[in-house]
């Protein structure tokens, strides 16, 4: 009969039975078992049978269609043979068949019982190269690889396609094993008459293939080792779990969640949203084992939000005279502050709810603000807290960390209110201009909604996500300087001031305050030791230099501890005074001088006066004149405002050169040096304008100025006198200075009232609105002085009061204070 391959090349051009196939592709060389149950397709097998077994095997276009027309049937297909065909009881076909070569329908055949076709064979494309070779190792490469990730092809079938040469057999027999290609993709294959384009797009396939491979092994893998730790974590807390109810330990701590859960629900004033959020927590602990790091986590906030004082306030103390008694007990002076806590609680005891006042406290070191605050909550009867904020940096300072990281907690401000345990305390935020920020955040801006009346009912801490109520808080901030606070932050508090003390106020502070403490805290309260007032104000001058009183303090203490050492060597027996004389026995040579007036009245030198950051000075102003060629000259270490007042001094005593007598193009043949002494203290402001005015005109004119007199003011080039600033610390350091005459603006008259009145009697104040009214009172040759005015309307106070015209006395005639009235120095 021949080979197969003979009777195959016999079909070429002539019909054979078509058996259309669902859901499979014949590829040549395939062998595999075929169902047949469709009467058409039987007829079609037994046809083949009984002739030469050949038979044309395509696939249908769509599975479901039970009875295809040609036109569903793909038009390539694979011309096969039937190995064996066996009958089944239930009246179906199982057959196998073979695939042998592609074939396409050229036209059906009218047969009713099957599909009868006439087809073609496909000639295949024979190439043979390296590029050939290349490919076809690359692509039995790629199908190991495929092999060792699909666990659904067995080993020998790699062993199979290593042996092929053939590179269409290769990829007909590849194909067949790739099961996840679609059945068009199949059929596209079939169709590709090309080995190598078939074996190009195998290669293509298979990469894709070994990729959702290997990441399905990933998956499997992952699921596989998380499947392992869970089982294990289960079996290690069965294990626990039996260990802990063998020792009881499981009932302790289901009690302690009970007691968590009791104390929650007793928990006076916590708020709803509070309550409901600690019960979720709590059934969340009861689900864990107590062990576990999550249940610490768990227990800890609900500790947090039981601990945490909601609506537990303190009884406020509303008695007015209790509370001014009490402020006036502990702290000297400060009007301005004690008045606006007794406002408060006046408001409050008619109100009885109103939101928390936020204070903010600005002065030099050493001025008393932070124990003011402490007193503010003794005359209120509010509980006390302090925080400093020097130094912070992070914003999870005040608003806590997320419960997300490990060890975290609420912020200060949550923390110090459960320290404390009351709603309503006094709460120092201490040197809030201190704060800086980083990339943690910016403290500051976190402060924006604590210190918000407006805002801070419903504060919202990061660790207790929960709104907290800080409207009855009290909060009082401190700083030194203005210029350290952001300005939204400065928008939400009420700044008040507080100036450095005067002597007189650090004398009462240290008289009612300081001396008692340090004889307490030195065990001197037996011993008759006598500090006179004199020996204190020698200290406040001569060995201190502060805006406060802590250095006058630690001086005290000092005198205190030589007088105890005394006293344990000498016995407590013997009475110690200390005078002023005593003094530097004590504590050494003086470190600081006081400025005083001079002796006589002299050319181009004049007392003015300047305000520092340890209070008021008399700041001298000298001037030499020599030949040259107009330069003005300024020297003592002083700002830009203060040269520009200079400059404006000298332009307006050029514009009064026929007054003064002199040449009008004089300020061409001399050279004028004005100076500062003490060029080491910087010094600035515009305050010292008349007092270069007045140097300058008695340096040129060669006129003397009276020692007696001090000044201050703004000049301006027409010789107005504009108001300046610190009136109060500057008429003290005159009256320390010995100097008992003060020309002032005239629009100054408003602050005459804060002078103490001790001082204000023994002064007179020169109220001025002109420069000439300057030089008719400074100057010493009244010939001279007349040019620019009439003493008699002038505006003087003296003795507290403003001088009627017919009391007035000659200006040149000031009166010296009477010895037990002088300055406080002597």
């Amino acid at each position: 009969m021949g080979t197969i391959e003979d009777r195959i090349k016999e079909f070429k051009g002539r019909t054979v039975p078509l058996l259309p196939l669902r859901d499979i592709i014949v590829f040549p060389h395939m062998v595999v078992p075929l169902f047949v149950g469709r009467e058409k397709s039987i007829a079609a097998l037994e046809d083949a049978m009984t002739s030469d077994k050949g038979i044309l095997l395509a696939a249908q276009r769509q599975a479901k269609i039970n009875d295809p027309s040609p036109k569903d049937i793909f038009t390539v297909g694979t011309l096969g043979t039937i190995v064996q065909l066996f009958r089944l009881p239930d009246g179906t076909v199982k057959v196998l068949v073979e695939g042998k070569q592609r074939a396409r329908v050229v036209r059906y055949l009218a047969n009713p019982k099957y599909f009868q076709v006439e087809m073609d064979l496909i000639e295949e494309k024979q190439t043979s190269s390296v590029e050939v070779e290349a490919l076809i190792r690359s692509v039995q490469s790629t199908f190991e690889t495929y092999v060792k990730l699909n666990k659904h092809i067995p080993p020998e079938m790699l062993m199979t396609i290593q042996g092929i040469d053939d590179p269409s057999r290769i990829a007909d027999t590849i194909v067949v094993h790739l099961s996840s290609v679609k059945l068009d993709d199949r059929q596209k294959i079939l169709e590709n008459a090309d080995p190598i384009s078939r074996l190009e797009r195998l290669f293509e396939l298979m990469h894709g293939e070994i990729e959702i491979l290997q990441v399905e092994k990933k998956i499997r893998t992952r699921v596989k080792k998380q499947m392992e730790k869970t089982q294990k974590e289960y079996y290690l807390n069965e294990q626990m779990q039996a260990i802990q109810r063998e020792l009881g330990e499981r009932d302790e701590f289901k009690g302690e969640v009970e007691e968590l859960k009791k104390q929650l629900k007793n928990k006076k004033g916590i708020t709803k949203e509070a309550l409901e959020k600690g019960m979720r927590e709590v059934k969340k602990l009861q689900m864990m084992s107590p062990m576990s790091a999550e249940a610490t986590v768990v227990r800890n906030y609900l500790e947090w939000i039981i601990a945490l004082p909601w609506g537990e306030r303190t009884k406020e103390r509303y008695d007015i005279d209790e509370a001014e008694r009490i402020l006036e007990e502990d702290h000297y002076g400060l009007k301005k502050i004690k008045e606006r806590i007794v406002e408060y609680l006046a408001v409050q005891a008619l109100v009885k709810k109103l939101k928390g006042p936020i204070l903010c406290f600005v002065g030099p070191p050493g001025t008393g603000k932070t124990s003011l605050a402490r007193s503010v909550a003794r005359a209120t009867g509010r509980k006390f807290i302090r925080l400093s904020l020097g130094g912070v940096r992070d914003e999870a300072e005040i608003r806590g960390h997320r419960r997300t990281y490990i060890g975290a907690l609420p912020g200060k401000v949550i923390q110090s209110l459960r320290k404390v345990g009351a709603a309503n305390p006094v709460f120092l935020l201490d040197e809030v201009d201190k704060m800086s920020s980083d990339f943690r955040g910016d403290p500051a801006s976190a402060l924006l909604e604590v210190l918000d009346p407006e805002q801070n009912y419903m504060f919202n801490d990061h660790y207790l996500d929960l709104d907290y109520d800080l409207s009855d808080v009290l909060f009082i901030t401190t700083a030194n300087l203005l210029s350290g606070i952001p300005l939204p932050l400065q928008d939400r508090m009420e700044i008040i001031e507080l100036s450095s003390y005067t002597e007189f106020e650090k004398l009462n502070i240290a008289v009612r305050y300081l001396v008692p403490r340090q004889r307490k805290e030195c065990g001197l309260e037996k011993v008759e030791m006598d500090v006179t007032e004199a020996a204190i104000r020698t200290v406040i001058n001569h060995y201190t230099k502060e805006a406060g009183v802590r250095n006058l303090e630690r001086e005290i203490s000092s005198i205190c501890r030589k007088v105890a050492r005394k006293v344990v060597k000498e016995g407590k027996e013997q009475k110690i005074p200390i005078g002023a004389r005593d003094v530097p026995t004590y504590l050494g040579v003086p470190k600081f001088s006081v400025g005083k007036k001079e002796d006589e009245n002299r050319i181009g030198l004049v007392n003015g006066l300047a305000v520092t950051s340890t209070g008021g000075d008399l700041l001298a102003a000298e001037v030499s004149v020599v030949q040259g060629k107009g330069k003005l000259i300024l020297t003592g270490r002083i700002g830009d405002v203060m040269q520009e007042s200079a400059q404006a001094a000298f332009s307006y005593v050029r514009s009064r050169y026929e007054l003064l007598d002199l040449e009008a193009d004089f300020y061409q043949k001399f050279d004028v040096h004005m100076h500062f002494p003490e060029g080491a203290v910087p010094k600035d402001g515009p305050s010292a304008g008349i007092t270069a005015a007045t140097c300058l005109v008695s340096a040129l004119a060669k006129t003397p100025i009276r020692s007696d007199v001090a000044m201050t003011g703004e000049i301006t080039l027409r010789g107005r006198v504009l108001p300046v600033g610190g009136i109060k610390e500057k008429v003290l350091a005159a009256h320390r200075g010995r100097v008992y005459t003060v020309i002032i603006p005239k629009e100054n008259r408003k602050d005459i009232h804060e002078i103490p009145t001790r001082v204000l009697k023994l002064m007179k104040l020169v109220l001025v609105d002109h420069m000439d009214e300057v030089l008719c009172t400074a100057l010493a040759d009244r010939e001279m002085a007349q040019r620019f005015g009439v003493a008699d309307q002038l505006m003087i106070y003296r003795e507290g009061r403003l001088v009627r015209p017919e009391e007035k006395e000659e200006i040149d005639q000031a009166p010296e204070p009477s010895s037990d009235t002088t300055s406080p120095t002597s």
